[in-house]
């Protein structure tokens, strides 16, 4: 609206004490006589565990406690996601380690380094057993056991309902096995926490996106009520979906405060963040039925997802967000879905920025354009023929998502006319033509995804006697910029200047509740909670002004932070004069509210990217990348277009360098940066962002989400521009990521059939299946 600090580009609040290095993590507190806590961790993928002798570790110097299982307890605990119940995970590995790093014992000592040098001391007998790391192995008639109690390594199930032909009707069905990579989440802070017993529990500082989430899991494993749990999370360095709730680490080092009574601090190693938060995974199977001319018919996807150990919630992905959003943001009339959770003797996989939303963009945006380079079409046009019209919306699917509203082809058109594609085509054939070895490939990606998924989220607005506020909300953020966009709409709505706005949160003792972050869910439950409370604190104030002016309340006016009446401008009253006048008289003046939202929205956007690729080495080298999102209405495009950057190259590192690669025994061997290919700042590009605006009706904001959607678009525009360098020589599909040996091996030997039948384990699922929460992270 005109005169609105919204949509406008705003800086940062909560930077400067970055910048300045006055920020506080985790590992940067102190608490009087504060242990330090160290894991010892199995060196085997799978073993059976004999004895563990502690007594050395126990007599060492500094030394303040040494547990196992049977100290921290042998029941499974509660989780951010309990995929299958009889696939427990405790404090502590329980008579088995089921993956290279699995906690085995906890050695608390005075200082960190006499702890590592007593975890030195821990005697662990271990008979090792097989282990199986491929899923489709894991699958197999005889696969060694995650655990036998289930009698094979599947963790869940989705299974269609209708077991009919949908692609009995094509005139041609482009089919593809493809894998989605599992990836290092690497935020730039591992997990930590500092927990301090108090009488009747504790008080902990979590590196969490989900401080009260975090409050609810610690309490049961403590074994005392909530309310005798306070959880507070400082500066977060990232999260990605790694740092939902609280895992089972956490709970070790809450335990073993609570047994200590004093003070216990357990800040992870790169190495063991690297393990710990582990996301994406699958292999996917797509066949799609499509007409001559490129119209869909109908679509079948079988996914395995990949859960790791212990029933990693990240493989129930599969059968959650990746079912819900395969139709992707095309008309498919017709669609079987059957998707297989697999454990196997790895670390536990949960989520990463998108969680299971990005894998279905990159199933069906990856086979839409085999089926174009098969049937001879641009991958443009086959994308037009298919994309939901405008005035469809809004849109039930086959997966029964209703997508709330949407102009899916104006991105792509606005994406392509930045890319000038006509001419990068040209360019394209040229290189070709004149046989030089660097060679140009045009990717497109058109996606849509879920964000909020409905529900509520708390938010408050208090005025301070001088006139200032404070905000808070029930979300936590650790980068998204929440200080700064939930005071511009407190700004917006009673003129009081945003230096005037804190911003308070992630503290369970002040924050009476919370959905914290996750899911792209911050603005529009969190900014609409703040809203609401705000628009209510509006109506408190003009009836405090009504009586200070003696006034009819219908007729005072909020103005740039000035209370007037109708008519008689001369007399005013400021926030500085009203607000200890409604302190003194009223007790003070603000709102504590819940807002709840009915569903969830749906973000779209088209992605180009322009690589080169050298076919006499393989290796690709991105020149352009253009992202045209739409995430409804926009409150800070500068925050919006971080996202975009950040996600972005999220995005083309999935595509091109970033994989957790495990050997055949399973040891982790990219388990550092020195050898796991995570991107520097010389090897991205300057991305290229825009937006487009279609505000949702869902919530009073209109806003979507944004945090996920650009890495959602980017990696099957880049994997697509790989294959499109290389079509003319034959080449159908290259698997993420596009590393220079797998491109060059793929020159030199094009596949002509890049379809594998899979596992027959899905065969047995005909007919049934469960129905798994939706998982938000």
């Amino acid at each position: 609206m005109p005169g609105s600090i919204l949509g406008t580009e705003v800086r940062r609040v909560e930077d400067e004490e970055l910048l300045l290095g006055k920020g506080t993590f985790v590992d940067n507190l102190q608490s009087q006589g504060v242990a330090h806590a160290v894991f010892v961790r199995s060196p085997f993928a799978h073993a059976r565990i004999t004895g563990i002798d502690t007594a050395e570790a126990a007599k060492a110097d500094g030394v303040l406690g040494v547990f196992t299982a049977d100290d921290l307890g042998r029941e499974g605990l509660a989780s951010f996601a309990n995929v299958n119940e009889l696939a427990p995970r405790a404090a502590l590995a329980v008579d088995k380690a089921r993956y290279a790093g699995d906690p085995v014992a906890l050695v608390v000592a005075e200082t960190r380094a006499k702890a590592m040098d007593a975890a030195e001391l821990v005697d662990v007998d271990y008979d090792d057993l097989p282990a199986v790391i491929d899923m489709e192995e894991a699958l197999a008639d005889g696969a060694p056991l995650q655990f036998e109690a289930i009698g094979s390594n599947i963790a869940t199930i989705r299974a269609a309902k209708d077991t009919a032909d949908v692609l009995d009707d094509a005139d041609h069905v482009a089919r593809v096995r493809m894998v989605n990579q599992r990836i290092a989440t690497a935020p730039i802070e591992g997990n930590a926490i500092l927990v301090r017993p108090t009488d009747t529990g504790i008080e902990a500082w979590v590196s969490t996106q989900h401080p009260h989430m975090a409050k609810d899991l610690l309490a049961k494993a403590i074994g005392v009520e909530a309310e005798h749990v306070r959880i507070v999370a400082p500066h977060v360095g990232g999260a990605f979906g790694g740092k939902a709730g609280t895992s089972s680490d956490h709970a070790a080092i809450a335990i073993a405060a609570r047994r200590l009574g004093r003070p216990v601090k357990w800040v992870e190693t790169r190495s063991e963040a690297m393990l710990s938060m582990q996301g994406r995974g699958q292999v996917q199977y797509a066949e799609l039925g499509v007409r001559n001319d490129g119209t869909i018919t109908g679509l079948r996807l079988r996914v395995l997802g990949e859960c790791g150990a212990y029933a990693g919630f990240g493989g129930a992905l599969a059968v959650g967000p990746t079912y819900i959003m395969t139709p992707g943001p095309y008309v498919v009339p017709r669609m079987r879905f059957d998707a297989i959770a697999v454990m196997t003797n790895t670390a536990p996989v949960g989520a990463f920025r998108g969680a299971g939303r990005p894998e279905a963009a990159a199933a069906i945006d990856r086979v839409l354009d085999l089926a174009a380079q098969e049937l001879g079409i641009l991958p443009d046009e086959i994308r037009r023929k298919n994309l939901i019209p405008k005035d469809a919306f809004p849109y039930r699917t086959q997966t029964g998502q209703t997508y709330d509203v949407g102009d899916y082809e104006l991105t792509l058109q606005e994406a392509m006319r930045i890319a000038d594609i006509d001419a990068a085509r040209v360019e394209q054939q040229r290189r070709i033509d004149a046989g030089e070895t660097k060679l140009l490939g045009i990717g497109l990606a058109t996606y849509v995804e879920i964000t909020g998924f409905g529900g509520s989220e708390f938010g408050s607005v208090q005025i301070h006697k001088d006139g200032s506020a404070t905000v808070m909300a029930g979300t936590s953020a650790h980068g998204q910029g929440h200080a700064t966009s939930f005071s511009m709409i407190v700004a917006d709505t009673l003129g009081i200047p945003l230096e005037k706005i804190s911003y308070r949160q992630s503290d369970t003792a002040v924050v009476r509740t919370g959905g914290g972050t996750g899911g792209s869910r911050s603005l529009q439950l969190g900014g609409s909670a703040v809203s609401k409370a705000a628009d209510e604190t509006r109506d408190q104030a003009l009836a405090v002004a009504a009586r200070m002016l003696e006034a009819n309340p219908a007729d005072i006016s909020l103005e740039d932070g000035v209370f007037t009446v109708a008519g008689v401008p001369d007399v005013a009253v400021s926030w500085e004069q009203l607000a200890p006048y409604a302190h003194e008289h009223d007790g003070g003046l603000g709102v504590d509210t819940d807002y709840t939202q009915d569903g969830a929205t749906f973000p779209f956007g088209a992605h180009v990217s322009i690589v080169e690729v050298d076919t006499e080495t393989g290796q690709v080298k991105p020149l352009r990348h253009i992202l045209v999102d739409d995430c409804g209405r926009i409150v800070n495009p500068l925050i919006v277009a971080g996202q975009q950057h950040g996600g972005g190259i999220q995005g083309i590192s999935q595509a091109l360098w970033e994989e957790m690669v495990y050997d055949a025994d399973g040891t982790p061997i990219t388990s550092s940066f020195a050898d796991y290919a995570i991107p520097t700042a010389a090897d991205g590009i300057m991305l290229e962002a825009s937006n487009t605006e279609t505000p949702t009706p869902v919530n009073p904001i209109g806003a979507k989400g944004i945090g996920e959607s650009a890495t959602i678009g980017a990696t099957p525009a880049v994997q697509n521009a790989v294959v499109d360098a290389l079509k003319h020589l034959g080449v159908k599909h290259i698997d993420l990521p596009c590393t220079a040996e797998r491109v060059w091996r793929e020159i030199q030997n094009p596949r002509s059939d890049v379809w594998r039948e899979p596992p027959a384990a899905f065969d047995g699922l005909q007919g049934g299946g469960d129905e798994p929460d939706m998982v938000e992270a």
